[in-house]
């Protein structure tokens, strides 16, 4: 039997990397321009830790984590997302009490769902945290941390910013009443789906695409009616802000985020251009979440953005990107040379550290070398051969730029290339 990999788990192959590299370094750059920190997490936690935090009665948990019994026993789970476990590891590490923190992380997580175009079982994802503020002002920064890695990848103007807000626990609890019993008269006509979630996660049943359960929402209470003073004036405070920022966005009413934990601010970056996988970026308020995770309480807000989807949505206006190239291809005509030819591409690289050098391993002639050079993608080649090794030079060739050849010795060659790269 051939093996291959698990499905919903794929490979990134060297010419896509260059794509990858680009927007990983532009969300690193633009996140740590606003004071975040990198911090790190283990891809497995205990169970309980997502269970607590992401919400029993979530599609997550019940559905779709990766669990398995260690030798001790205990039920271990690859995380299906970051925040849980962001917040466990400020709780244990003791970075949260009279604190004001801002985290961002990046990697894997693993979820099992169907897998298509932009949703995949093992998917990356990059995510920031903030703690300690109840202010909207915090929402109010992701959201623009978020606008701005958006504009620096060149992608915002493909995007639409959804808002919602979901209130304080007691509103969230008060309408979920109300809409349970709106919804009972209608549980038979309901979608499979939402007639579970009527039991377990009502909220969900808002985000539901089944057009005919869409149609009975039509008449659905209105949330808005559900939320107390101090909710309505968060939210108040918050599109104004993003007003004075001049950051559009649509009030989504349905807009409720698959996770337990929210309160307050809810919000999503949607493209159109992905098809059904057009969530690119979702987070909001999650103020209860670190005391139900057994830290003191703390207010929160976060949003993850799927990196896998922004790389789609990247190619699909920008188009093919060349593969990483290398800047110098060195080529050897005998074996001979070869001791010379190693040892000048480990100084070049001492000397202007970041130059990618490739020392083919085999040697052979001119012309088939140089084929390969070019091929490969490199700006310039070095070539190595019996004279150059009695003189002490390479001889540099340009296979990009129309510039005549050139022997040098290793200074003059050093600052050939140290002025080019």
């Amino acid at each position: 039997m051939t093996i291959q990999s698990v499905r919903g788990m794929r490979d990134l192959l060297p010419e896509e990397i260059a794509r990858w590299h680009h927007i990983e370094n532009t969300l690193i750059e633009v996140t740590q321009s606003f004071g975040f920190r990198e911090i790190r997490l283990p891809l497995m936690e205990f169970t309980s830790l997502f269970a607590r935090g992401v919400g029993e009665s979530t599609d997550i948990v019940e559905k779709e984590m990766y669990t398995l019994s260690d030798r001790d026993g205990d039920s271990l789970s690859l995380r299906p997302e970051g925040t849980a476990s962001c917040i466990r590891a400020a709780i244990q590490h003791g970075l949260l009490h009279n604190q004001v923190q801002q985290f961002w992380y990046h990697g894997p997580m693993f979820r099992y769902e169907r897998p298509q175009k932009g949703r995949y079982r093992q998917f990356e994802q990059f995510g920031a945290e903030t703690f300690g503020l109840e202010s909207f002002t915090a929402e109010a920064e992701l959201i623009q941390l978020s606008a701005a890695v958006f504009d620096a990848l060149g992608v915002r103007d493909d995007l639409r910013l959804e808002i919602n807000t979901l209130g304080k626990p007691a509103d969230r609890a008060a309408y979920r009443l109300a809409l349970v019993a709106y919804l009972q008269p209608f549980a038979s006509q309901l979608d499979e789906d939402s007639r579970r979630r009527l039991d377990t996660n009502p909220l969900r049943i808002l985000d539901s695409k089944n057009e005919q359960t869409r149609a009975i929402l039509e008449n659905a209470p209105d949330f808005t009616d559900y939320l107390d003073a101090e909710a309505i004036q968060h939210f108040a405070g918050l599109k104004n802000l993003l007003d004075i920022l001049k950051i559009k966005y649509v009030v989504n009413p349905r807009l409720v985020r698959g996770l337990d934990y929210y309160t307050h601010t809810v919000f999503e970056w949607i493209t159109d251009s992905l098809g059904a996988q057009g969530t690119v970026c979702a987070g909001g308020r999650y103020d209860g979440l670190v005391e139900q995770l057994g830290g003191k309480p703390t207010p929160g807000a976060g949003y993850a953005m799927g990196v896998d989807r922004i790389v789609l949505l990247h190619e699909a206006l920008n188009g093919e990107t060349r593969s990483e190239a290398i800047d110098v291809y060195c080529a050897v005509m005998d074996v001979a040379q070869f001791g010379h030819a190693f040892e000048w591409c480990a100084q070049l690289r001492k000397q202007i550290p970041g130059l990618s050098i490739t020392l083919y391993k085999s040697a052979g002639k001119i012309q088939k070398q140089l084929k390969r050079a070019d091929k490969s993608g490199a700006r310039v080649a070095l070539l190595f051969g019996e004279e150059e090794v009695s003189k002490n030079v390479a001889t540099l060739k340009w296979l990009r730029e129309d510039k005549a050849q050139q022997t040098l010795d290793f200074a003059a060659l050093c600052k050939c290339l140290g002025e080019t790269s």
